[in-house]
């Protein structure tokens, strides 16, 4: 099962770089999201999938008796997918914005620093 998972993970990471290459900001925002999600598989995998017991102390107990879960990695999923969203959700703003603004959502079109129409400035004093 972990061999899959690591396949998986390798998947995501490609398919995240290489959609972050692309000129479309849009593609951009969906690998960034397939990179946040192929980190959640990577913690989630090296965390070991088991299937223990949850880690419930019985209140007659000071202490667990057998094997049980390990909750860190699932909390830290949890809050790295908190995080991603509201990542996701400002990326996305900030792209629709700047789409508003230039009226293109591809990278190259979007050199307002070096407008195409105008002349070069002076080489030489």
């Amino acid at each position: 099962m972990e061999a899959v998972m690591s396949l998986l993970v390798g998947c995501f990471f490609a398919a995240g770089v290489y959609l972050m290459l692309s000129k479309a900001i849009i593609r951009i925002l969906i690998g960034i999201v397939l990179f946040g999600n192929a980190v959640n598989l990577l913690i989630f995998t090296a965390g070991r999938i088991t299937r223990e017991a949850p880690p419930v102390i019985a209140p007659d107990m000071d202490r667990l008796t057998g094997i049980a879960a390990n909750p860190l990695p699932q909390a830290l999923i949890l809050t790295a997918i908190v995080i991603s969203f509201s990542f996701f959700a400002f990326l996305l703003v900030l792209a629709l914005r700047t789409y508003q603004e230039l009226g293109s959502d591809n990278t190259v079109q979007m050199r307002v620093a070096e407008p195409e129409g105008d002349t070069l400035p002076p080489l030489g004093y």
